[in-house]
């Protein structure tokens, strides 16, 4: 059995639809940042998997690799926001933390 196209468009369609039901579903900030996670993870397989069976160049990795980076930035800076608020507020719940103020 090989894989094809539509194999790849279906694992990155149920990574996407985890994905917006994790952001949509979880009251907690590291749950919605996982859900956004799995988003971007989905659109970067996407854009290799194109790459790889419509176009035969390297600009879908060369997305994807872009996609993962700034994917990679995204995680530094909202964890550090995310302990930021921990350590003034005690809690991590989106509910809870209405306010940015410190």
């Amino acid at each position: 059995m090989t894989v094809e196209l539509h194999h790849y468009l279906i694992l990155s369609s149920i990574l996407f639809v985890l994905g917006i039901i994790g952001i949509i579903s979880r009251k907690n900030s590291i749950g919605i940042l996982m859900g956004i996670e799995l988003v971007m993870n989905a659109c970067g397989i996407n854009f290799v998997a194109f790459s790889k069976y419509i176009a035969s160049d390297f600009s879908g990795q060369i997305f994807a690799l872009f996609i993962f980076v700034i994917a990679a930035a995204e995680v530094v800076v909202a964890l550090a926001i995310v302990l930021r608020i921990y350590q003034n507020k005690a809690t991590i719940d989106i509910e809870e933390v209405k306010d940015l103020k410190c």
